[in-house]
């Protein structure tokens, strides 16, 4: 994937976006656990919309339009998601070009960044994308599709709310931390993300030894995603260097070229797959005003950037 107005990537970036509330939806499934935020990425350069609107924020742009969403309406209730991009005679879009190796990255968020997912779903003849979908809870729920039409000038980010009717207990957010712990590995994160703009390095290992082998992921070795909290701007940018590159080492580092659009709080979901497994990690993280960040103590003792 690519960024959009928020993040940018040096190998590129990608950007989405989301808002909050609840209630009940339209919308198609089968059974996803959305707790394991497994992810997969797209590729590089950095998109801003003309109308300075970070991507994902609308469901038109550009003469093309993320159509009606279908799925389950309830939480629990196995189904197919489906949805169709049309352009600007109201036709389905039905050729795509390859972003990071996939012609479509559908990303799927909770209001309170409490659910991620990632995913490929398929496209049919008619241009109508689907994968099998089951909604974990209740609540409202951004969908963002990313894609590049063939023939089309760049890549767009559009998105759509979906409110879902079932079970739904709020998440608060999570403190600010610079380590996150997710299957016995431990994620560290080095650097600020500023308005500034600057790196972020974020170093994986297991049971206290360094993880040098991770596993190429959809060309990448790692895939970073931010979220402002509040508006829920979305952005998703990948790492200096791609495997094979005779320079870039499989790990245990991932060095990112970040910019937040404004002040504020962020979550960063980082994925990486180690021994054919994806994994993510998340990371709650305050963005100072545009002079600079202010450090805080996060609660478990590590460096926190306010």
């Amino acid at each position: 994937m690519r960024t959009s107005t928020t993040l940018i990537a040096y190998a590129g970036g990608l950007a989405v976006v989301f808002a909050a509330a609840l209630g009940v939806g339209v919308v198609t499934g089968s059974p996803i656990d959305m707790t394991s935020t497994h992810t997969d990425s797209h590729a590089a350069a950095d998109i801003e919309p003309a109308s300075g609107v970070p991507a994902g924020l609308q469901v038109s742009q550009d003469g093309y339009t993320l159509g009606d969403i279908t799925s389950p309406t309830r939480s629990g209730e196995p189904g197919t998601l489906r949805f169709r991009i049309l352009d600007a005679d109201g036709a389905p879009v039905r050729g795509y070009d390859d972003l990071h190796e996939k012609q479509l990255h559908l990303i799927v968020v909770r209001s309170d960044t409490s659910q991620f997912r990632h995913v490929h779903p398929t496209l049919g003849p008619d241009g109508t994308w689907s994968i099998d979908w089951t909604w974990p809870t209740g609540g409202t729920y951004r969908v963002f599709a990313d894609f590049q039409a063939s023939g089309a000038p760049g890549q767009l980010t559009l998105g759509r709310n979906v409110d879902v009717v079932g079970d739904l207990q709020p998440a608060a957010l999570p403190a600010a931390s610079r380590t996150a712990t997710v299957d016995g590995y431990t994620v560290t994160l080095a650097g600020d993300l500023t308005t500034a703009g600057g790196p972020l390095t974020l170093s994986v290992t297991r049971d206290g030894a360094p993880v040098t082998d991770l596993d190429p992921y959809l060309g990448a070795y790692g895939h970073l995603v931010a979220l402002r909290t509040g508006d829920l701007a979305y952005l998703h940018v990948h790492p200096e260097g791609e495997p094979g590159d005779g320079v870039t080492a499989p790990g245990p580092d991932a060095t990112f070229h970040a910019q937040a659009p404004s002040s504020g709080t962020y979550r960063l979901f980082l994925d990486f797959q180690h021994q054919g497994t994806v994994r993510t990690a998340e990371f709650t993280v305050p963005v100072g005003p545009a002079s600079g960040p202010t450090h805080v103590p996060a609660r478990d003792g590590h460096e926190g950037g306010h």
